[in-house]
């Protein structure tokens, strides 16, 4: 392996599988570290290499950036379920903080000059501003985002102390879709992501979505975000390891597109690509979600020269059906995967994506 060789955590992963196929498609070469709790290992390309095991085992993670001549680290391992990290924070702190820690001292050990962190707009909790930017005072409401903050911190500590080490933060507002030529996607059989759950409902996998709360201060009282689409994610992290590669200093940015729309207009919007109105149900609201968080993604577009080639929540929802009709779910009759699947076609062949 080369000396510009990239180490990617949770690369087995969702939006870190999307990520090495960027890196890749960059010509970067690309190892991989994830225990595959919630990974696939069909997820990463038969010729990246795969080393399954957790990041907070320190020595395990010292080996392979030496073995390897690791140049660059982009961090995605960790949980990220809100409502879990409520009901369970110590299963936070250890996944997202205390695996961070172990990883970093690894890095400042081995002279890994380039860091990428994943971390996330519920940093912010219930910002009192319209659009959040990356001034935007940082008060999380769940164990999830204080566990992101926390490694944060850290991070910003090593910076001061270190100061050839430079770290990118991006904080991700909601991510979704799939990778367009559909090898890649999110694939864990027990997601809460919203557009997962619309869509498994829509292909008959699911009885009904359940909308929690529908009595928020938003225009139509459902929880408001700003979604990104993965592949346009994957693209901001070569942009950001372009930039430090280029001298840039350790920096955050806000990665979304700066609009919002809420959970009724994407029901809305699936119910018409699809033909059929989505079966959905009014649900209580669930601990830690805020009703409204919108990125101002202005930073990560000047600094980063990051411009979104999928941002139409339309090629979003496509690009996401399109992965999730191709997955076999366990519980799924062949019926219901036939039937769906045709409804389906047939809606693609006659739909034309609404316009900006």
């Amino acid at each position: 392996m080369s000396s510009n060789t990239v180490l990617v955590t949770g690369g087995a992963g969702y939006i870190g599988s999307h990520v090495v196929l960027a890196l890749r498609e960059a010509g970067r070469p690309v190892v991989v570290v994830d225990n595959l709790v919630t990974g696939r290992r069909e997820a990463v390309p038969s010729d990246v290499l795969l080393h399954e095991f957790d990041v907070a085992d320190r020595a395990r993670v010292a080996r392979v950036l030496a073995d390897h001549e690791i140049s660059a680290v982009m961090h995605f391992a960790g949980s990220i379920v809100v409502s879990e990290s409520v009901e369970d924070p110590v299963k936070y702190y250890a996944n997202n903080t205390s695996a961070s820690l172990a990883l970093l001292s690894a890095c400042v050990a081995a002279g890994v000059d380039r860091f990428i962190f994943s971390s996330t707009a519920a940093v912010y909790g219930e910002p009192s501003v319209a659009e959040v930017d990356e001034s935007t005072p940082t008060a999380p409401i769940s164990p999830y985002g204080s566990s992101k903050l926390m490694t944060e911190w850290m991070i910003q500590d090593i910076e001061r102390a270190h100061p050839w080490f430079r770290a990118v933060r991006l904080r991700y507002f909601n991510v979704a879709g799939a990778d367009p030529a559909g090898r890649t996607g999110q694939a864990g059989p027990e997601s809460t992501h919203l557009i997962r759950v619309a869509l498994d409902t829509a292909l008959g996998r699911r009885e009904a979505l359940e909308i929690f709360g529908d009595d928020y201060d938003t225009r139509d009282g459902t929880c408001e975000r700003d979604y990104i689409h993965v592949s346009d994610l994957a693209d901001a992290h070569v942009a950001a390891l372009n930039y430090l590669d280029a001298g840039g200093k350790g920096d955050v940015f806000n990665c979304g597109y700066g609009r919002g729309v809420t959970v009724k207009e994407v029901v809305a919007e699936i119910g018409r690509i699809t033909g059929s109105p989505l079966r959905h149900r009014r649900a209580p609201r669930r601990a830690g979600d805020p009703p409204s968080l919108i990125s101002n993604p202005v930073k990560l577009r000047a600094s980063l020269a990051w411009e979104p080639r999928n941002a139409e929540l339309a090629r979003i929802l496509e690009t996401a059906l399109a992965w999730q009709r191709s997955r076999v779910h366990p519980g799924t009759s062949s019926d219901q995967r036939r039937g769906a699947g045709d409804e389906l076609t047939r809606a693609f062949d006659d739909y034309v994506p609404a316009k900006a």
